[in-house]
């Protein structure tokens, strides 16, 4: 069974779906995390596509469900506030492939999953009554360990994949989300849709608060949250961007011999006190 500290923080998350945006810049390793949470943020999200590249793999269930939930207990062992897993489809398809994620993921420390809807990368999705019984498997399993505050965001890929006529999205979306709620679900995350009036009219569809995916390009956070959305997530952004500087100071060392794109970098002091020994 869970500790009392993990079944407050699993409460806090909840509570920060109630009123307005909660803004998850993703995690993928403990020192991501850290950073992350130094910077302000309320809670932690993992992003899989970023915790696979840190082992070598590819996104899209890429990492045997073992080896992403020792991601999950490293970054939760290194910050003080909520994590939420991306657990991506559970690794396996059946209602008992997502339970063991659920309980695993719980016994390593979240308090919140990401649960999708795809079969795979790309489509096709788990028709709505498979994706509920799969819903339904995550939170008894949330129960039966002992933790059934735990946040479940059910991810629908219809935009972020292109399923179905354009025109015929925004209804397939809706319908979804009124089943997945019935299932258990506590918010949705819909990735691919930012246009702020078809999400003014989901918000308005949906009891289940609306989590987007933001890029470069994207509406503000204050955009979002004038729409009604309740939680704004970078995905694999932040991962991207780090590795994009990787690569722009290795070639500038190996090219010119120059460092000018370590500066502004955190120092080795500060990046070494966001650890216990």
């Amino acid at each position: 069974m869970v500790e009392k500290a993990q079944q407050a923080k699993a409460e806090s998350l909840r509570a920060l779906h109630s009123e307005g945006v909660l803004v998850l810049p993703n995690a993928w390793d403990a020192g991501s995390a850290a950073v992350i949470a130094a910077a302000g943020a309320k809670a932690i999200a993992t992003t899989s596509g970023g915790v696979a590249w840190s082992r070598g793999r590819t996104d899209g269930h890429g990492l045997t469900r073992e080896e992403m939930i020792e991601q999950v207990r490293r970054i939760a062992a290194a910050v003080d506030v909520p994590v939420t897993a991306d657990v991506e489809g559970g690794y396996g398809p059946t209602p008992e492939d997502v339970a063991r994620t659920v309980e695993a993921a719980i016994e390593a420390g979240a308090v919140g999953v990401n649960l999708e809807d795809s079969v795979a990368p790309g489509g096709p999705l788990f028709d709505v009554q498979e994706q509920a019984a799969r819903l339904r498997a995550a939170r008894a399993a949330a129960e039966a360990a002992g933790l059934p505050e735990l946040v479940i965001n059910v991810r629908t890929d219809v935009f972020l994949f292109g399923i179905g006529e354009p025109e015929g999205r925004l209804d397939e979306v809706i319908a979804r989300a009124a089943a997945y709620a019935e299932a258990g679900a506590d918010s949705l995350f819909v990735p691919g849709l930012v246009d702020l009036d078809a999400l003014a009219v989901l918000v308005k569809a949906t009891d289940l608060p609306v989590n987007v995916m933001a890029w470069p390009g994207a509406p503000s956070v204050a955009e979002f949250e004038a729409a009604g959305v309740r939680r704004v997530s970078l995905g694999t952004a932040v991962a991207q961007s780090a590795y994009t500087v990787a690569r722009r100071a290795a070639v500038e060392a190996l090219t010119k011999g120059t460092y000018e794109e370590l500066g502004d970098s955190l120092d080795f002091g500060t990046m070494n006190s966001f650890f216990a020994r």
